[in-house]
């Protein structure tokens, strides 16, 4: 910013007091007393800022309303095309107009985030709508919305419960199989194993994160060879090895004959 381009302060004709500059609605008022008067009467130079006001104007207006990305955005553009219109009439107007441009831009990049926000929330994605919520502390409502988030997961994480022990059982039965059938180790022993491991996927998976996407995509891929191999082992006393084998290669030829014959056909 050019070094004569510094903020101003103007005094009432009538009592003398400080004057606040309304640029959006183009008036001058005293701060003491009220009166008013237009900016372009008491300002110099003013003509040659309407179109740089008319753009703030225009930006605030976006923002105004409801909470969207998409117009937060647009305002955000705007307000950086009046900061540079600014920029070719060094004054003390300008000075001011630049300061609305860049907390103009500040407030922007805060409405887009609140926007997306509140998005995931009435989507009932409530962690990502806590980690938008955590990036603009103190910014309308969101002190508020981050303990509604935080009871949300929590809901969200009670109510899947039964589907974290349906799914947190599958690599842990595979584990105490390979255990029982290839180690040979007593039901004594792998028992117990199978418990532990089943209690510490199933926490997992309710707690969410990395690990829980993790051992769902595991237990989804194992869970049907899990299956096969149980009905032949133990339904048909098939032997651990060939049961294996079929378990693991029949998932395989379903889905290269699913991939293949509409192919040919």
């Amino acid at each position: 910013m050019p070094e004569e381009a510094k903020t101003f302060s103007l005094k009432c004709k009538v009592c003398g007091g400080d004057i606040r500059n309304d640029y959006l609605s183009g008036v001058c008022v005293c701060a003491h007393c009220g009166n008013k008067w237009s900016m372009e009467e008491m300002l110099p130079n003013y003509q040659a800022h309407t179109h740089a006001i008319e753009v703030i104007a225009k930006a605030k207006e976006l923002l105004s309303g409801k909470p969207d990305a998409a117009r937060a955005g647009q305002a955000k553009l705007a307000f950086k095309t009046a900061a540079v219109d600014c920029t070719q009439h060094p004054d003390a107007i300008s000075s001011e107009l630049l300061k609305i441009c860049e907390e103009g831009v500040i407030e922007s990049d805060q409405v887009a985030t609140y926007a997306k926000g509140k998005n995931f929330f009435d989507k009932g994605n409530f962690r990502q709508a806590m980690a938008e919520f955590k990036k603009i502390p103190g910014v309308r409502d969101v002190d508020e919305m981050i303990p509604a988030c935080e009871k949300g997961i929590i809901a969200a994480r009670k109510k899947n419960i039964p589907l974290a022990i349906a799914i947190g059982v599958v690599l842990p039965a595979i584990i105490a199989i390979v255990l029982s059938e290839k180690l040979g180790l007593s039901l004594a022993i792998c028992i117990p194993v199978f418990v532990v491991f089943w209690a510490a996927t199933t926490y997992a998976l309710y707690l969410e994160g990395t690990l829980a996407t993790v051992i769902m995509v595991l237990s989804f891929l194992c869970a049907v060879p899990l299956i096969i191999f149980m009905v032949l082992a133990y339904g048909f006393n098939m032997d651990a090895g060939p049961a294996a084998a079929l378990a693991v290669g029949i998932p395989i030829a379903v889905i290269i004959a699913v991939a293949v014959l509409p192919e040919r056909s």
